[in-house]
């Protein structure tokens, strides 16, 4: 049985923490910055997780009079929070690991790296509860802090066994940073499909001028403009335009416009809002003016 967005994100939180703690205490014992930046990786994944698990809840919530277009932005809204706290905790590693490059530390690789190990698969099984393919952006961030973290665990791992069969200190920072740049590449992705949904680009994948075309050929069509394609949620594109039509009967209009709609609905698009303009084509005069509002 498929569990829910809630179900996985609560699950998640719930191993994150344990994992933290864990990471914690090995990192104040051992005196690694790599398994203290990947501790501090698995604190904004709990952030991160509880953020999502909360606007999972929120985004469920039915439309109504306050939020006619319902509470999908919430969702976006954490997950622009996601990528800008996974930013952050990049420039503390970036920070501490350059202190630590002019000054290593001692670090007791013994106790490193079977908590190194045991983050590992902690976050390789949060990976696995929250699934590769996602529909919603906020799930989506909350898998890119934890496949990050799974990297970083792997690369802590790396630099445990480099330390205690050569002894090269450096390798711990220099591992920590590499971390960081994992985990800022992450963050600059979420935030770059959060800010596309909130400033109301066209969605990716969608060609303006290709629809436009397609509703054009629809058999009745004189002219199609004021076309708008935006996302009212990740993965919920929408679609509004103003249709012309030869002089007909409104129930002959109101046909072009379920055409309309089937075609939008081929290429992933149940939102829609369809503007039938009538013209006499003698003289272009206005003769009728009705519109349509459709949402699945």
């Amino acid at each position: 049985m498929k569990q829910s967005s809630t179900k996985k994100l609560s699950l998640a939180v719930g191993i994150t923490f344990f994992i933290f703690i864990v990471e914690v205490i090995g990192g104040l014992i051992s005196n690694s910055l790599a398994l203290f930046s990947d501790a501090g990786h698995v604190f904004t994944d709990a952030f991160a997780l509880i953020l999502s698990l909360l606007a999972s809840i929120i985004t469920k919530k039915p439309s109504g009079r306050k939020a006619t277009y319902g509470y999908h932005k919430i969702g976006i809204l954490a997950a622009f929070i996601n990528g800008v706290s996974l930013i952050v905790i990049a420039g503390l590693i970036f920070f501490e690991g350059y202190q630590r490059l002019l000054n290593p530390p001692k670090i007791d690789s013994d106790i490193m790296l079977p908590v190194a190990v045991f983050g590992f698969l902690g976050n390789l099984m949060m990976a696995w509860i929250l699934g590769h393919r996602h529909e919603d952006l906020n799930i989506k961030s909350a898998w890119l802090h934890v496949i990050g973290d799974t990297i970083s665990s792997a690369g802590v791992i790396i630099a445990g066994l480099i330390i205690k069969y050569t002894g090269w200190l450096t390798i711990d920072p220099i591992i920590s940073w590499f971390v960081g740049f994992i985990i800022i590449t992450g963050g600059v992705r979420v935030i770059k499909d959060s800010l596309w949904i909130f400033l109301d680009f066209v969605p990716e994948g969608f060609d303006v001028e290709e629809i436009t075309e397609k509703i054009k050929k629809i058999k009745g069509i004189i002219d199609v403009h004021d076309i708008h394609i935006w996302s009212i949620g990740y993965g919920v594109p929408a679609f509004s335009a103003h249709v012309v039509v030869d002089n007909q009967l409104l129930s002959e209009a109101d046909k072009i416009r379920k055409k309309i709609e089937e075609k939008l609905g081929d290429i992933g698009i149940k939102h829609s809002v369809i503007q039938i303009e009538c013209i006499r084509c003698e003289n272009s005069s206005i003769y009728c003016n009705f519109g349509n509002h459709k949402h699945h």
